[in-house]
């Protein structure tokens, strides 16, 4: 992770899109002005957004006061010192974070070594990563684990240079975030069978995949090969085969949704991090017909700065439908980002008569 800011975006349709996005990446590289309200803004401020055609880019605050714009008094788009002070701060927990893995910090104890308090620091961890340090630290854990075990080190080796104590309890741990146990991931999936089949549905073509533990990914497309060539990159090693009969029970709890059932209750076996475990766990219990704000949900995780996360979280989804990221938009209104195609999310939301409800 860095907390630098990204190349400057010059196109006003990139800068929309950040602006829709709240992408704290390019925080301090433009702002944006209204011209109802004579007001500028950071492309992060909290404030419900304007419509396009009010819009004007500017590339500094000085520019935007020379136009005749003032600044808003929610985000303090011409404050920088405190935005880079937020940043050093977050940047230095993480830096700890990672060099101490397999002695993690408690809060307290990371707050006092970046001087600040834990209440401040968990404000401002959560506000610049959408993530707490705990879980932050989970995922660098889960990210080491992945690379060492793609490395041929061994499972346990692999665990312990990932920062994990005792293989006992942690080897369950790592083996719910992964999917499926970390021997079997560090080959590729190899020793993991799966059944897939593929089935016509009103958005196109469904692939439907799982193992012995439970479905590992839904995929909607238009191509059969297409979907095929991303599930055989997605387990490389894994003994794979097209075997519709050996689906029939979970081809027929999805045919059922089709037809107007509500929440699809198959057990699941798919990776994750521990923030995407929270996001898509709450994501199955919203009702059909019904949708929530990427803010929302961050809210409803006590993380009210986390949007942006919880939208990566649902792009990463790999089990469309079971887990109905497509009820997921954004505070305006708007659709938002679909990993299978905006098209397909607006006609499963029209099928399901849902009204955004913020």
């Amino acid at each position: 992770m860095t907390t630098s800011v990204a190349a400057k975006p010059t196109s006003p349709a990139r800068r929309w899109q950040i602006v829709l996005a709240r992408d704290p990446r390019f925080d301090m590289s433009f702002v944006y002005a209204v011209r109802s309200t004579r007001i500028f803004c950071r492309p992060t401020c909290p404030s419900k957004r304007p419509r396009r055609h009010q819009v004007v880019f500017f590339d500094a605050p000085a520019l935007a006061r020379e136009a005749g714009f003032r600044a808003c008094r929610r985000c303090h788009p011409d404050q920088t010192a405190r935005t880079d002070a937020l940043a050093a701060v977050v940047e230095r927990a993480c830096r700890l974070i990672e060099q101490h893995g397999d002695a993690p910090f408690a809060l307290g104890g990371l707050a006092r070594q970046c001087g600040t308090s834990p209440d401040r620091l968990l404000r401002a961890f959560r506000r610049v990563t959408g993530v707490t340090p705990r879980q932050y630290g989970d995922e660098r854990r889960v990210t080491k684990l992945k690379q060492h075990l793609k490395e041929k080190r061994g499972v346990n080796p692999a665990l312990y240079q990932a920062g994990y104590g005792s293989p006992s309890r942690i080897y369950e741990r790592a083996a719910a975030q992964l999917g499926m146990t970390p021997a079997s991931y560090g080959r590729g999936g190899r020793g993991a069978v799966i059944h897939y089949a593929i089935v016509a549905c009103p958005l196109g073509r469904l692939l439907v995949a799982r193992t012995e533990r439970g479905v590992c990914r839904i995929s909607i497309g238009s191509d059969d090969q297409v979907l095929e060539r991303d599930l055989m990159h997605e387990f490389p090693n894994a003994h794979i085969t097209h075997d519709a009969k050996q689906l029939t029970a979970t081809l027929d709890v999805l045919a059922a949704f089709w037809t107007g059932g509500g929440k699809i209750d198959l057990p699941l076996d798919i990776r994750s991090t521990a923030f995407q475990r929270e996001v898509w766990e709450l994501l199955r219990k919203i009702p059909r017909g019904t949708t929530r704000s990427y803010s929302a949900i961050a809210r409803a995780l006590g993380r009210p700065r986390g949007a942006r996360a919880v939208a990566r979280a649902c792009a990463s989804n790999p089990a469309a439908l079971v887990v109905p990221c497509h009820r997921v938009v954004r505070e305006t209104g708007a659709l938002g980002g679909y990993r299978w195609g905006l098209d397909r999310k607006q006609k499963l939301l029209e099928r399901e008569g849902a009204l955004p409800v913020m």
